[in-house]
């Protein structure tokens, strides 16, 4: 069983950065494709970027150039840097994991993903 810690959010002004970790826990072998998603209120849910063994990978195009996705293979963790927040950035950020091979490759496919963790809030004010 896959435990996702996220850590990082807060509250931050237009044009400020925050850092997302996410620490993956309780598997001793495995490769997981690891990704961000984020659900604004009253919006579904939408993916960011993911990384496994082959690399990493934007999917939004709105984060495109401001978002950087990185990951500690030894220390089981995801990172998201998040660089000139906008308030349309505002939303609910969860980590995932799926130990799929080539999950990571074939989009932001939220549904395919079986381990989530419980979520950290992003709020970009102006």
């Amino acid at each position: 069983q896959v435990q996702l810690v996220e850590s990082g959010g807060g509250s931050v002004q237009a044009g400020g950065s925050l850092r997302l970790s996410c620490a993956a826990f309780g598997y001793t072998y495995g490769t997981l494709c690891m990704g961000w998603f984020r659900q604004a209120p009253g919006k579904e849910r939408e993916g960011v970027a993911a990384c496994d063994s082959d690399g990493c990978t934007i999917y939004a195009d709105s984060v495109k150039g401001r978002f950087t996705i990185s990951q500690d293979s030894a220390k089981n963790t995801l990172y998201l840097r998040m660089n000139n927040l906008k308030l349309e950035d505002t939303a609910m950020y969860y980590c995932a994991a799926d130990f799929r091979y080539g999950l990571c490759g074939l989009g932001a496919r939220a549904h395919e993903y079986g381990y989530w963790g419980p979520g950290t809030q992003v709020t970009v004010s102006s």
